[in-house]
């Protein structure tokens, strides 16, 4: 039992900030909150907080681990002026040159990253195509071995293989989420890692591919993870080949629910979006990738009824996310307030509900406790009425102090609880390898 004493206890949605709180946190949960509750639990170990501020821990909704080598690559790359280009000369060459030695210190490192930007949990969508089976257990296995709770899945796609490589995409798929079933019954303590059905985009999977997610989606109990409308490549393929909307078409295979994440979204029409809102299912948007790959800006985020903020790869840091995205839809001429960004990133917490089936996002008795503490002095009074102000334009992940995931601490004082140096050292030798094997491709 840990006791948290003399907490600034936050909330993002709704938003709520409370002085001088303590919380009590018990086999993976928060037990109890309230002022003085020392002499309430003469058992439990305490840390003083010394006000620092303490919320639900972050989370970045739509995240690619496999890119985590990716940073300062060296290797010859071709033009890309368009977004197409990008992902045959770049991502595409990338994803086939991982092996699992390279995957499991991607996954490593982007995990160590993400707690230490004050993330809990990470929505990843995988793609390896040359290491497909077995590829989400390692990812699983660095998720576990840093202590970050998250999802996964793999991006099924016809683009490499054929048939051949789709079937392959979507066993790997349902042999995972059978092997988070089984930890879940055996071994529910170190229950930390959930299941998507994966797919890559809609331009590369056809409808035979559609058939077969749509049955593993029913055969698992999962949702499907998909970029969609990233690009308005994929809106006038979808047109060529099929007649309909990207989004139109999903739901004719009935891969539309509430737990269906829709990753990007640029480009779907007002009739889409009022499909997406029907079936509850998510939009997650990444407006840094989104930008650094000039493929537009997502004007609709307001009639968005569930929208959450993710990455596309490019880290974990959802404060700078926030910012990004606020930033954007200012320059955009949009009129939504810093208050729909931060129920936006709020709206992450809803995703792990939705698949984890336990509650997070709140400091409340019952809660899981994902908690991110903050080291941050507010220049001006800090109040429920002007967090979003106060996280859009003072805060950032340099603040970030401790990070406790089901209660265990995996980042506490600014340190890892574990050695970082040498998976470091580790990762950086995987990643010459890896831009090596690049250079053949």
């Amino acid at each position: 039992m840990l006791l948290l004493k003399n907490c600034t206890a936050v909330e993002l949605f709704p938003a709520s900030v409370n002085h001088a709180t303590d919380i009590v946190i018990a086999d993976g949960k928060i037990l109890a909150l309230g002022e003085n509750l020392t002499a309430l639990y003469p058992q439990a170990e305490v840390r003083e907080m010394n006000g620092k501020l303490v919320m639900p821990g972050l989370v970045c909704a739509h995240n690619h681990f496999y890119s985590g080598l990716s940073r300062g690559v060296m290797t010859p790359i071709g033009p890309c002026p368009d977004f197409i280009s990008t992902l045959k000369n770049l991502w595409w060459r990338l994803d086939r040159a991982l092996d699992e030695e390279s995957l499991y210190y991607s996954g490593v490192i982007c995990s160590l990253e993400a707690i230490r930007n004050g993330c809990t949990a990470v929505i990843d969508h995988h793609a390896s195509p040359a290491f497909i089976q077995g590829s989400l257990a390692v990812l699983r296995e660095a998720f576990m071995d840093v202590g970050l709770r998250g999802m996964t899945c793999f991006e099924t796609t016809d683009r490499n293989g054929g048939q051949a490589e789709l079937l392959a995409g979507i066993k790997e798929n349902c042999d995972f989420a059978q092997l988070i079933d089984r930890e879940k019954r055996q071994n529910p303590q170190r229950y930390l890692v959930e299941a998507h059905i994966g797919a890559h985009a809609p331009f590369t999977v056809p409808d035979i591919g559609l058939e077969h997610l749509a049955a593993a989606c029913e055969e698992t109990g999962r949702g499907l993870h998909i970029h969609v409308a990233e690009d308005r490549y994929d809106v006038s393929h979808s047109h060529d080949k099929y007649g309909l909307d990207p989004l139109v078409r999903l739901d004719k295979f009935g891969l539309l629910s509430e737990k269906t994440l829709i990753a990007h979204g640029l480009w779907l029409s007002p009739q889409e979006i009022e499909l997406l809102n029907q079936h509850n299912a998510f939009l997650v948007h990444n407006a840094r990738s989104n930008m650094n790959n000039h493929v537009g800006y997502n004007s609709h985020l307001p009639a968005v009824k569930w929208a959450a903020l993710g990455t596309d790869g490019i880290g974990s840091d959802m404060l700078e996310e926030l910012k990004f995205a606020w930033f954007k839809h200012r320059d955009a001429g949009g009129a939504a307030g810093t208050d729909k960004f931060l129920q936006m990133l709020y709206n992450g917490n809803v995703l792990l509900e939705r698949n984890f089936g336990q509650p997070f996002g709140c400091l409340a008795a019952g809660y899981t406790a994902d908690l991110a503490i903050f080291d941050y002095a507010a220049p001006t009074p800090l109040c429920a009425e002007n967090l979003a102000g106060h996280l859009a334009f003072g805060m950032s992940s340099s603040a970030v102090d401790s990070v406790y995931v089901a209660g265990r601490a995996v980042y506490q004082d600014r340190a890892f609880t574990l050695d970082v140096a040498p998976l470091y050292e580790k990762a950086c030798a995987a990643a010459q390898k890896m831009w090596r094997r690049m250079a053949t491709l």
